[in-house]
């Protein structure tokens, strides 16, 4: 991998991890449009740290507040007393649905899942959920008002983002509209949601990197993740702006014009569904070879 394929994949995933547009789906589409070998989901676990970062840093006196209270909340033995020892349950409970799910189908969110049929379909039917649910949420709760309910059902949502091109953003702020918060309270929450999986994520994905036969060097692993956290503060606060002001029908629009653009160019065969991905990052267990069985006289 080259300097700026780095630089461009790390701008890539720090510019749409965060807005409701799929980071997997770019990553995944980008090096193909540009000839480029596909990097793997390893590769992209491992960047996604660049925007853990970023989160951590810009709500560092959110996640310090909620983690004081999760601690405190257990020691007084009223572990759901205040409202940020409730929303530090909510996150790790949320987690636990993609961290199943993401073990359970690891291969095929690793192959099968990776072609690009499935991503501009999830581009496209994930849209269309969101600007269903647009029309209909009341855009009225606030973050202060979630329920076990609601951590639950929009930690259900984030799972469904294992599928590529649907955007964990874009199926958690779509879970959150749909309970009726307002744009950006589901924004703020899906920020605080992210992290927990995509440092898990990361961190498991570095062992298998490091197993592969052939993988980035660490000059482009090190950019590529630098690259991401910068794009990814400036996202994160670019969208928290827009969507004080704005819905969410500009994403909507561009996700089913992306769809419809992969799908065109598919069957046009100007790009192939499975092509580049059998750069995997995880390398396939050794098979043992077999053992002949004795014949005894």
């Amino acid at each position: 991998m080259s300097l700026l394929e780095a630089i461009v994949l790390g701008l890539v995933q720090g510019l749409t991890e965060f807005l409701p547009i799929s980071s997997t789906a770019h990553l995944r589409i980008a090096p193909e449009l540009f000839g480029w070998a596909d990097p793997g989901a390893a590769y992209s676990a491992i960047i996604q740290l660049g925007t853990v970062a970023a989160v951590l840093i810009y709500f560092r006196k959110d996640i310090v507040s909620l983690v004081a209270a999760f601690f405190k909340g257990l020691a007084r033995k009223e572990p759901f007393g205040t409202l940020e020892s409730r929303l530090a349950w909510f996150v790790l409970v949320g987690t636990l649905p993609i961290g199943i799910c993401g073990l359970a189908f690891k291969k095929l969110i690793e192959t099968q899942f990776r072609s690009l049929y499935v991503i501009a379909g999830s581009l496209i039917v994930l849209a269309l959920v969101l600007f269903i649910v647009e029309k209909r949420a009341s855009h009225t709760r606030t973050v202060a008002d979630m329920t076990w309910r609601d951590g639950i059902l929009i930690g259900l949502w984030q799972a469904l983002a294992l599928v590529p091109g649907s955007s964990r953003s874009g199926t958690t702020l779509t879970g959150g509209l749909s309970l009726g918060l307002k744009r950006e309270d589901a924004a703020r929450y899906s920020f605080l949601l992210s992290i927990p999986a995509t440092t898990l994520a990361g961190i498991f994905e570095l062992k298998h990197l490091l197993e592969a036969p052939t993988r980035p060097s660490t000059v482009a692993l090190v950019v590529g993740t630098l690259v991401a956290f910068a794009s990814g503060m400036g996202a994160i606060a670019w969208l928290l702006s827009f969507l004080k002001r704005r819905t969410t029908l500009v994403f909507v629009v561009y996700r089913i014009a992306l769809g419809v653009l992969l799908l065109g160019l598919l069957q046009a065969n100007v790009l192939k569904p499975m092509s580049g991905v059998e750069n995997l990052s995880t390398p396939d267990a050794p098979t043992k070879p077999p053992v002949e069985k004795q014949i005894t006289d």
